[in-house]
């Protein structure tokens, strides 16, 4: 994704390519302000059911929209990480869950929006009814072994490690 960056939001002068540590960021020649393009930070919900099945839920809409995902979503400004993928379970599926251990952190690089650093907590139900809600069109549960397509790598990647984890 090109950065959409091109003026200093500091003094106002255009943004030019200068070296940094090795790399080649957007800075300001006048002020000095250097443009660090940081991957957004993003949580998710890892839940099974009795038989071990995965929820999952179905996107609405774009980008990758018809493929499936983990419960997940951006953490907005000033929210707990926790209550991120608290919020993204209840609001995508209808269900309340009781948060467990990190299960994984992944990088994402292939969200045209941006690079994000997933991290994917397991969780209990622990009340609500599944529906689907939010961006989701469907929510259902799926053995490991047999997944619809997902939508992220980060995402196969965290489901291939329960798949394994089941064998």
């Amino acid at each position: 994704m090109k950065d959409p960056y091109r003026y200093c939001p500091v003094c106002g002068r255009a943004l030019e390519p200068v070296r940094e540590d090795g790399r080649s960021r957007l800075g300001c020649r006048g002020c000095g302000f250097i443009r660090y393009r940081n991957p957004f930070p993003a949580a998710g919900i890892l839940v099974t059911d009795e038989a071990g099945r995965v929820l999952l839920v179905k996107r609405k809409h774009d980008p990758f929209q018809g493929l499936w995902t983990l419960p997940a979503g951006f953490v907005e400004h000033g929210e707990d990480i926790r209550e991120t993928a608290l919020r993204e379970l209840e609001e995508e599926t209808g269900l309340v869950a009781l948060i467990g251990d990190v299960y994984a952190v992944e990088s994402c690089r292939d969200d045209p929006r941006g690079d994000t650093i997933l991290i994917v907590y397991r969780a209990r139900v622990s009340g609500g009814e599944l529906r689907a809600g939010d961006d989701a069109e469907e929510a259902a549960y799926f053995p490991p072994e047999q997944l619809p397509s997902i939508a992220f790598a980060c995402q196969r990647r965290v489901l291939e490690r329960v798949a394994g984890q089941r064998r």
